[in-house]
Formats: structure tokens, sequence, C-alpha cells
């Protein structure tokens, strides 16, 4: 869906699209790390007939770059995937949750750390993207509306949500009323 609707925005090739994505500081929530999936979800959409091949550019002493557009069914497919996203909550799989489910499988003591560590982990995440942010806005002369940072501030309630309820599980563990012996 990034994909499609950054193409509807402007035609661009497939490193452009990945750059742009890593400029806006959305690859905290659109996964850009892998090179090849960028050109992977280019082909899908292309035989899709969401995009198409634009032409092709060449800057100095750079390899020839294709470029891409949406289609005006590609365009009116990201509108609605992008509405359908915003409206209904759909299953998730993360590992987080799976790994609870097997909780009892480690020794208390081993479930125990791993909590402790866990919330520590969210500790410093959290104040790692206090302090992305605070730099990113900074460079921003006004600042930066609300509307841009809205993923920032989803992801900041959740960790906070899931330290405040991690920290509970284990004060619950501490006290034995929740027992995971093995």
């Amino acid at each position: 869906m990034a994909v499609l609707l950054l193409l509807t925005q402007e035609p661009l090739h497939p490193y452009g699209l990945r750059q742009r994505i890593r400029d806006w500081d959305k690859d905290r929530v659109i996964n850009v790390s892998q090179q090849n999936a960028i050109y992977q979800t280019i082909d899908r959409l292309e035989r899709s007939g969401l995009i198409r091949l634009r032409g092709t550019t060449r800057q100095a002493n750079r390899p020839d770059r294709t470029v891409y557009e949406a289609t005006d069914e590609g365009a009116a497919t990201a509108r609605r995937w992008l509405a359908e996203m915003l409206a209904a909550p759909t299953p998730e799989y993360p590992e987080f949750p799976a790994a609870l489910a097997f909780l009892t499988s480690l020794p208390r003591e081993d479930g125990l750390a791993a909590l402790r560590a866990r919330v520590t982990a969210l500790d410093a995440n959290l104040d790692r993207l206090a302090a992305e942010v605070a730099d990113k806005v900074a460079q921003v002369p006004g600042g930066v509306d609300r509307v841009y940072l809205l993923e920032v501030e989803h992801q900041r309630t959740m960790w906070q949500a899931e330290r405040a309820w991690v920290r509970g599980v284990v004060r619950d563990l501490e006290a034995g009323r929740l027992a995971i012996d093995a």
C-alpha cells in the first residue's frame, strides 16, 4: 500500500521509493530493510496492473533507473486499501503474544528475567523514540504538524501500554499470583 500510495503522488524508481520512505522516517512502520522487498512489491503491483512503467532515467555515472507510476486503477485501489486498513481492525500475529502463549515452557526465573528484560527494552525504545522525534522536529522550522507524527504517537502509546502491562505481569509473578513453573 505504501509503495502504491507514493507512486500516486509522483513517479519514482524503486531506490527512490525506498529512500523516500526512509527520508520521511516512515521506515519505523514500513519495512524497507531488505532492498529486494521494494523490487518484489513493484513486480507484484505491475503484474496486477496497479502500476506501470513510466520510463528510465540516468544520472551521471549511475545505472539506468526504471521509473514507475500508479495507474488510475492503482490510485483507486491504494485509497480503498488505506480506508479499509484505517477502518477495520484485523488479526495480526506479532511474536510477543505467541511467546506469551508458551511462557509456561520456561522455568519461572527465566520467564521473569525475560519479561524484566522486555520492560528494560521498552524503556530504551521509548527513550530513543522521544529523542529521535525531538531531533527530527527540531530540524523543521516551525515544527511538524501532528498528522505527520500519528504513527509515532501510536507506537509510543502501544509501547507504553505494553510496558505497563508487562510490569503488572512481573509483579503478579513475583507475588505468586501467577504461576509459570515449567
